[in-house]
């Protein structure tokens, strides 16, 4: 069998032809006979009750099929961990881009006609904005009712705080007590978007009491899981079909609107497409980056040592809690970081506002958390005295360590990402100097795999190509096109012989969809095992046609051969003709879940995330160059190393290092959600939401440490897509704190913000 290495030679994605050429169908392009146009009404304000809602004249519009509202949909809270939402509004509107009511109409114009002749109107509540206040006592309260949700397991919290958590390990008060040095810090971060270039779009046609519901979604089971919930139906009623994706970032998680069209389409009696615009895209989705603010403070001994660390953290919610729920245990182990911290209390919240609800944009927490942690480390070395790279050197977390949290690390590569992320910016540095207003900045990071529940059925046809039905979704890493290669190899095949049936909930087994990094990780190991039960079947056949023993039969280059004597071979069409006429060549596998790892310390409010399997660590060194007349900053070189296991597809893996990068610098430096006094969203549109381009990428070095790590994914891989956007933004940040002489410790660090820290010492 062929060994799958970095050497493998690269072969063309199913589904990039179509993409790249313009013929592939997105769920936009989707046009069914007589489908009409769906349109939302938004509350447009973040917080009121309603007092009237009259729809009469939208409903009596020309064109109009259908207007609902919550009156016209079962009254079912629904959210993961904390059920606090309906599908409607009802009796009272908590973010802006909260829907009161649905439209479908002959066309586009008469629906959004339509919605502006639905009368409401609201008394106003009070705004809540701000994460401090928000916690107080007396604050007012974005759910009035909140401690009658259905929660489900052990979740700590209470009025404004939606979910807590807190790791606390040895004794914390007590070192701090007896470190050399303390060095406290306060950082801010700001919530952004995922802006993928591909605006949601749903498209739902009823036939008899069945639903078909097709959706760029990055998730379709927990897609339809959402729909049979909110609409009472069985699962065999409800199919959801994803076409191509055209990204997601994590922004189309989760369940969205596929329940609102599918109530439309069928009280219009007729399919209904809905299209967001590009400011819907920004304001509806309860699918945006977290705001935060982080307090760090840290033990130190003089030679340098990490003694103790404590931490807070506030993660804005928003109006209602998606998969934000497990946030504050990402937070709080982002907080501690890849250091050695022999005594650590660290607490999270998460915290409701009137603000668009929060979710799972690439990395969680992880950004704005490492960007806080690897700006704090410098500010440990700078009161030390020790260059900032040395003393991570002293306290990252190593092979056999035991992180803050209690966790025993088996072989991993942080020490080895730091060096190789160093010297590759020192070699940039040898050939061409710091010029004026340039600096250079490092940070490392971490980030979880994540392992769950999988299946798989493949299937070897009589002319040896091989079709894998799998519940992966392509979301545009090429994570679901590797698992070709894994079959492809397995079988001795070529990959180009292999196609995948995938993104459609009646045929494939049921899968957590692109989110968590964790497709190839999962969805991998049980494609390698469902074809090696063909590879078996195929060496069993092969043995009886040359006389061989089974143990002895390699399957290489389309052939069967027997070790030592590949002249002695049989065509592997051959046997997969032979197969049909009596055995099929079958093969499915549910990949069994690896034993997460044990912890040391006292976890509260677990989601999961204490324990840590197979984490991949990151290490980005980056030069900028910075205007310090105006506060510009441009990001020129980024130097990643990575430890994401073994590399399957490296093709695949620069581009997501590369993406991740260009991403984490927009976060950095641009991309924030800017709030007016209302909690209205100021900046809902590309023009004012500053997304990095292609002329703003910088050079990127991308290097990775191969572990072979058995305890994760299918020969030694770990997760990747959302490590690479972990560091990029607390290297730029220590960049510029070199250059100005002090942190800006407000994300994104835009021209404004660094030129007041330079002008007068803050941010």
């Amino acid at each position: 069998m062929t060994v799958l290495s970095s050497d493998l030679p690269p072969f063309v994605r199913a589904d990039g032809p179509d993409k790249v050429t313009g013929s592939g169908r997105y769920t936009a392009d989707l046009s069914l006979t007589g489908m009409a146009a769906a349109a939302f009404r938004y509350a447009d304000i973040a917080h009121g009750s309603i007092r009237r809602l009259d729809v009469s004249r939208a409903r009596a519009l020309p064109g109009v099929f259908a207007v609902l509202t919550a009156d016209d949909v079962p009254d079912v809270h629904y959210s993961p961990v904390v059920p606090d939402r309906t599908l409607f509004a009802r009796d009272v509107v908590r973010f802006e881009g909260e829907v009161i009511a649905a439209v479908a109409a002959i066309d586009a114009d008469t629906a959004a006609r339509a919605v502006e002749l639905i009368d409401v109107e609201f008394d106003a509540l009070p705004v809540v904005r701000d994460l401090e206040a928000a916690i107080e006592p007396d604050a007012p309260l974005v759910h009035e009712r909140w401690d009658a949700y259905a929660v489900t397991g052990d979740t700590p919290r209470d009025r404004n705080v939606a979910t807590f958590s807190s790791i606390d390990n040895g004794d914390p008060d007590a070192a701090m007590e007896a470190a050399d040095i303390v060095v406290t810090s306060r950082y801010l971060a700001d919530g952004s978007h995922a802006a993928p270039i591909e605006p949601r779009a749903i498209v739902a046609q009823w036939e008899g009491d069945a639903v078909t519901i097709w959706t760029s979604s990055q998730v379709p089971f927990d897609a339809r899981a959402g729909v049979c919930e909110t609409l009472e139906l069985p699962t065999n009623r409800v199919r959801i079909i994803v076409p191509h994706l055209g990204g997601g970032f994590g922004g189309k998680c989760g369940f969205h609107f596929e329940a609102h069209i599918a109530a439309l389409a069928k009280a219009a009696r007729r399919p209904v497409k809905l299209v967001f615009t590009r400011m819907e895209e920004f304001l509806a989705p309860d699918r945006r980056r977290e705001s935060m603010i982080i307090d760090i403070a840290t033990g130190l001994t003089n030679d340098g040592r990490i003694v103790a660390r404590t931490g807070s953290v506030l993660i804005d919610n928003g109006a209602y809690t998606a998969d934000a729920a497990f946030f504050p245990q990402l937070a709080a182990m982002h907080v501690g970081g890849p250091y050695r911290i022999p005594a650590a209390r660290i607490e999270a919240s998460l915290v409701y506002t009137n603000h668009q609800p929060s979710g799972s944009v690439r990395a969680p927490t992880a950004p704005q958390g490492c960007w806080a942690v690897e700006s704090h480390t410098d500010e440990l070395a700078a009161a030390i005295g020790m260059d900032p790279v040395e003393f991570r050197r002293l306290n990252i977390v190593r092979t056999g360590d035991e992180g803050f949290a209690g966790q025993a690390y088996d072989e991993i590569g942080l020490d080895r990402c730091l060096d190789l992320a160093t010297e590759s910016l020192a070699a940039s540095l040898a050939e061409r100097p710091l010029a004026n207003g340039e600096s250079t900045g490092v940070a490392v990071g971490w980030w979880p795999s994540f392992a769950v529940p999988a299946g798989a059925y493949v299937k070897m046809q009589e002319d040896a190509t091989v079709q894998i039905i799998t519940g992966a979704q392509e979301c545009g890493t090429g994570a679901v096109m590797t698992l070709a290669q894994l079959a492809a190899d397995e079988l001795g095949i070529e990959p180009t012989a292999v196609r995948l049936v995938y993104q459609d909930t009646a045929a494939a087994p049921t899968g957590p969809g692109a989110t968590g990094s964790q497709t190839l990780l999962n969805h991998g190991r049980a494609v390698e095992t469902a074809s090696r039960q063909i590879a078996d079947q195929l060496r069993e056949l092969a043995a009886a046609e040359l006389e061989a023993a089974a143990g002895d039969i390699v399957l290489d280059d389309g052939k069967a051969s027997v070790a030592g004597s590949p002249a002695v071979s049989v065509d592997i069409v051959d046997l997969a003709a032979a197969a049909s006429q009596a055995d099929l060549l079958l093969g499915s596998a549910s990949a069994p879940v690896p034993d997460y790892p044990s912890v040391g310390a006292n976890c509260v409010g677990e989601q999961g995330m204490a324990s840590w399997l197979a984490p991949q660590f990151s290490c980005h060194a980056v030069r900028v160059a910075l205007d310090a007349d105006t506060g510009v900053v441009r990001v020129l070189e980024v130097h990643a190393a990575h430890d994401s296991g073994t590399i399957l597809n490296p093709i695949g893996a620069h581009g997501q290092v590369e993406g991740g990068v260009v991403m984490g610098v927009g976060q950095a430096l641009t991309e924030g959600m800017q709030l007016d006094e209302n909690g209205k969203q100021r900046n809902a549109g590309l023009l004012e939401y500053k997304l990095q381009t292609i002329a703003d990428a910088p050079t990127i070095t991308t290097q990775f440490v191969e572990i072979d790590t058995p305890s994760a994914g299918p020969r030694g891989a770990k997760g990747l897509a959302e490590a690479p956007n972990v560091a990029t933004a607390g290297a730029v940040a220590n960049a510029i704190a070199a250059a100005i002489g002090q942190p800006v410790r407000q994300l994104p660090m835009t021209a404004e913000r660094v030129w007041d820290t330079i002008d007068g010492g803050t941010s």
